[in-house]
């Protein structure tokens, strides 16, 4: 295809991008190395997975209601307003000494978390139909990069002392703020909402939620759970098999975020057109299941690489095709609160997965929570074929209205 022929990025995409990229340039600083982090305030392996699960259960509560705050008053303000929610809770558990402390930073940062969602809700309010699995594609480059610069810049941050990589969060997420007020768009068409809300709608059901996206929600929490496993326990994974410290599981994570880059940002838009969006979504979720099973039983680096790209080029197909799965399934007049929905399910998932993979590791042993991770996403596989999302149409038609 010449580049005359090619389908031009929809103006401000770059912009969101842009933000989205650094947003999560500061969550790759964050997440590698928290669990090591907590460690020094006698933190244990269910106590981490605590930690990490107090962000989501903020996340759950949240996300949703500041998806439908964007339906109602535009993207760009709440945006913002997760961005500087981001920059206090990284200064708080930068300057954290105890350790209710460091929960206190993951709660508000959570809360604030919807950052991420409101972005996907604006490009697919920016987007063809036809160009939105590659632009979603697109802005899950944007967690790759997250996972190439933050744990890069959190390693030599560390080297300042143990606080400092989570001031460097904080700093960079106030920037994006104030870079997000000036530079971002406003893509929510006034009159959106009263242009496609059906009569109905005053009877204040939600109308958002049809049975696909139910059934998304379902599979979205069930591989997060499995996601989250590897996520919390990988930094004690790591030091219990590998010897690794806060640098080395920085390192790792960089490396996973450079699968994801290319995978996403080169790779996945050619695959759409090639296979379709709910073929890649099945098997990326199938790669889930490999990479997991074959991490339970690393025990030397070959195994441990083979295992860590299996998972991330699974992560990689499975991430943009469940958002645009999403995009696809949401009215365009409800796609934030959707996309909040969605991002809601998944928190529920980084709510129970953490905590228990942390109980696993500490009592069943450091290979028990990937083996547990691989067996439910098999489980999310055989769900995507009863559901018929390997078809590329629609598994469940959207509930026709009462009356």
């Amino acid at each position: 295809m010449s580049k005359r022929e090619r389908t031009p990025f929809p103006k401000g995409y770059w912009t969101i991008w842009s933000t989205v990229a650094l947003d999560l340039v500061g969550f790759g600083i964050v997440v590698p190395i928290l669990g090591i982090y907590a460690k020094r305030f006698g933190a244990h392996g269910v106590t981490v997975g605590l930690l990490f699960a107090s962000f989501s259960l903020a996340q759950f509560v949240c996300a949703p209601l500041l998806g439908k705050l964007s339906d109602r008053i535009g993207r760009k303000p709440v945006i913002v307003i997760s961005l500087l929610g981001t920059a206090i809770a990284s200064f708080v558990t930068g300057a954290a000494n105890v350790l209710w402390l460091l929960f206190l930073g993951r709660i508000i940062d959570g809360g604030s978390g919807a950052s991420l969602a409101v972005a996907q809700a604006a490009v697919g309010d920016m987007a063809e139909p036809k160009d939105r699995p590659r632009l979603m594609g697109m802005l899950g480059a944007a967690f790759g990069i997250g996972f190439v610069v933050g744990p890069a810049l959190g390693g030599l941050a560390s080297l300042g002392g143990a606080h400092v990589p989570f001031y460097v969060a904080g700093v960079l997420a106030l920037i994006n703020a104030i870079a997000a007020m000036i530079r971002v768009p406003e893509t929510r068409k006034p009159g959106l909402a009263a242009t496609h809300a059906p009569a109905h709608a005053a009877s204040g059901k939600l109308h958002a939620v049809t049975p696909a996206l139910r059934q998304l929600a379902i599979v979205g929490f069930v591989t997060t759970v499995a996601f989250t496993a590897f996520e919390a326990t990988f930094a004690l994974f790591g030091h219990a098999r590998f010897g690794f410290g806060i640098g080395g599981s920085a390192w790792i994570f960089v490396g996973v975020g450079l699968v994801l880059v290319v995978v996403q940002g080169g790779g996945y838009g050619q695959l759409v057109k090639k296979f379709g969006v709910h073929t890649l979504y099945v098997g990326g979720v199938a790669l889930l299941v490999v990479g997991l099973v074959v991490m339970s039983a690393a025990t030397v680096w070959p195994v441990l690489f083979v295992a860590l790209f299996v998972l991330s080029v699974g992560q990689g197909f499975a991430s943009p095709s469940i958002t645009t799965l999403v995009g696809e399934y949401a009215p365009p007049h409800r796609r934030g609160e959707a996309m909040g929905f969605q991002q809601s399910a998944t928190a529920i998932g980084r709510i129970v997965g953490p905590p228990v993979a942390g109980w696993m590791f500490d009592h069943s042993g450091v290979w028990s929570p990937y083996a547990a991770a691989s067996a439910l996403c098999a489980v999310a596989v055989v769900l995507l074929f009863v559901w018929g999302f390997q078809r590329p149409t629609a598994p469940t038609a959207p509930a026709a209205p009462a009356g």
